[in-house]
């Protein structure tokens, strides 16, 4: 999710062992044993999506098999999708549910809210449909306009409970002359595709409809970009967007000595109900949902950067906790700040490394991500990771991003400079891709400090993963950084201390921090914000202005605000008050000639 990054209920044995810990020894919950399917073959799916159906934004869905075992089928979809770390239930959008056996009816009933019992009364070939609500704009979820769907296999694709997950199954999509199905699967005929196992079927989203696609090698790799609606991104903006996919996916290619797919898919939908921008990944390709205003905006490459780097980190090399992947239940795990925070570090990395940004554009994101942590709220990497599944309302469900960015860039230095710049995080990375991954298995938390501790020549990095992943202290900035040449400050800055928005009367002012500037001049919630000195609020550069003025000043010195209160306007006089302001970061000009190397290897991707 970046992305998405939108991520609920009863959690796997691997957390509860956890929660034993700090609550005592206790014997886990247990759910209750679920039905086993008849066993199942030959598994064909088939999508209906036309200009029949998109009025109703519902999607026409059959699968059918034949019944080769006794007793009843029992059919599920997925509780969630990969990489949108939220429980969705997505069996609540079905209608319509019907079976057939044979040419004739079956009985069937619900055999828990995600599930379905069907008595194939020895018939051999059955077919079940359903109608499915395809109306909510979401990287996980399926959605409609009159020209247009986008599905995830896990909201339509059921599967045979209790049963392997690595039967083959083809998909067909049937839609209207002229538009056109875009997805990761391989195809084997027109509209028609095919996969070898459940895991795989369900990771390679379609987009339907009319749409723009066109296609490039990189890396000696084809890549295709699939955006709708058509003409959202045209003209210059689809070639800058190919000029940053071409800049950065070989940044990320080198990392890991290959591309891990025979072809990948930037999948985009923009649409003007959307706030923000957000990604969600998968083995071939990803679904990004952006507003309009995000096309060619500065976060554009950074998007696409982090959700591609997934296709190594975390769709293919990832925790244990997630190997292989369950469908009915959550999988919470303590590393998701490895799987979505590295990424997020990467992504940065890659952008600098490609020449999308320059050495002063990672400064500025990194210590952009330094400011949102240290105003947060302290949760450690562990527990963020963690609570993400249950949205916190603290304000920490998405800390492990910025959070686990920065780890990465800490241990990558400290990785460099233990190893005089010999080793690098790129080395824990591949080496964890080649020795987990390729062995068909996850990762654990031994094994990941075990790779991080040989890429830094054999230091422990014990304190570091107490104190500062599995603990809540505050990390080194400063310290760390100046091991590769980077300086890193928080500079008190004049602080107002008012949060606003924009409305038809003003700018009104919705929040007043305690031991701040606007309180001690007697701001309230609920004024309209017109001046501060002689600097109006609707000046576009307001903050600049603000600290030029008042950044010299004394703290405590006089400062008048102006607002307008139950109609009249009325000038406050407080006292200055100073806060920790932004994160200056860039290159210390006084480094050391080995600082410089370390800092230069990280920024360019080179070693020694």
């Amino acid at each position: 999710m970046p992305r998405h990054r939108v991520f609920r209920v009863l959690l796997a044995s691997a957390a509860f062992a956890a929660v034993s810990r700090l609550a005592g020894a206790q014997t886990p919950l247990q759910e209750p044993p679920r039905a086993t399917s008849a066993e199942l073959r030959d598994m064909r799916y088939d999508v209906t999506y036309d200009h029949t159906t998109a009025p109703q934004r519902i999607i026409k869905v059959s699968t059918t098999f034949t019944v080769v075992g006794s007793g009843p089928v029992v059919l599920s979809l997925p509780e969630w999708t990969p990489g949108a770390y939220e429980i969705s239930n997505f069996a609540r959008w079905v209608m319509d549910f019907a079976a057939t056996g044979d040419g004739k009816s079956l009985a069937w009933s619900k055999q828990d809210f995600d599930s379905w019992r069907i008595e194939p009364g020895g018939a051999k070939s059955v077919t079940v449909t359903f109608s499915y609500v395809a109306d909510t704009l979401d990287n996980a979820m399926a959605w409609t306009r009159r020209d247009f769907l986008l599905f995830n296999g896990t909201n339509v694709f059921l599967y045979p409970e209790g049963r392997s997950l690595l039967y083959p199954a083809t998909v067909t999509v049937h839609t209207d002359p002229g538009w056109r199905v875009v997805t990761g699967m391989h195809a084997e005929a027109a509209n028609s595709y095919r996969a070898n196992n459940y895991h795989d079927l369900v990771d390679m989203p379609f987009f339907v409809g009319r749409l723009d696609v066109d296609s490039a090698q990189i890396s000696g790799k084809w890549v295709r970009y699939a955006t709708y609606p058509q003409g959202s991104v045209s003209g210059a903006a689809r070639q800058t967007a190919w000029d940053q996919l071409k800049r950065v996916i070989p940044a990320e290619v080198a990392v890991f000595g290959e591309a891990p797919w025979e072809n990948y898919t930037v999948m985009q939908i923009a649409d003007s109900s959307y706030q923000g921008a957000s990604g969600l990944e998968h083995q071939s390709s990803h679904v990004d949902v952006v507003t309009p205003m995000a096309i060619g905006s500065a976060f554009q490459p950074s998007l696409y950067a982090h959700e591609i780097f997934h296709s190594w980190n975390v769709k293919r090399l990832r925790p244990a906790d997630m190997w292989p992947y369950a469908y009915d239940r959550a999988q919470p795990t303590p590393w998701l700040w490895v799987s979505e925070g590295i990424t997020d570090y990467y992504a940065d990395l890659a952008e600098v490394r490609g020449g999308v940004i320059d050495e002063n554009g990672f400064y500025a994101a990194t210590a952009a991500k330094m400011r949102e942590v240290s105003d947060a709220r302290p949760v450690s990497l562990d527990d963020a990771s963690i609570d993400t599944w249950i949205h916190p309302v603290d304000g920490t469900q998405y800390t492990y991003y910025p959070k686990g960015s920065l780890a990465g860039l800490l241990l990558d230095v400290l990785i460099r400079d233990a190893s005089d710049n010999r080793g690098s995080l790129d080395d824990v990375m591949r080496e964890l891709y080649t020795s987990t991954y390729k062995a068909g298995r996850g990762f654990t938390g031994s094994e990941w400090w075990s790779a991080v501790s040989k890429a830094a020549g054999g230091r422990s990095f014990a304190d570091f993963a107490s104190r500062y992943v599995e603990g809540r202290e505050a990390y080194p900035f400063e310290q760390v950084l100046a091991l590769a040449g980077i300086r890193a400050s928080r500079p008190n800055t004049p602080r107002l201390g008012v949060y606003t928005i924009a409305d038809s009367a003003g700018v009104l002012v919705t929040r007043v921090e305690e031991n701040s500037s606007a309180a001690a001049a007697g701001v309230r919630e609920g004024d309209y914000l017109l001046a501060v000195g002689d600097i109006p609020v609707t000046d576009e550069q307001f903050g600049e202005h603000f600290r030029g003025k008042f950044g010299n000043a004394t703290e405590g010195s006089p400062i008048s605000v102006q607002v307008r209160r139950a109609g009249a306007t009325t000038t406050l006089t407080g006292k200055l008050r100073f806060a920790p302001g932004d994160f200056v970061v860039g290159p210390d000009a006084k480094a050391s000639a080995k600082a410089v190397r370390i800092r230069n290897g990280l920024l360019r991707g080179t070693k020694g």
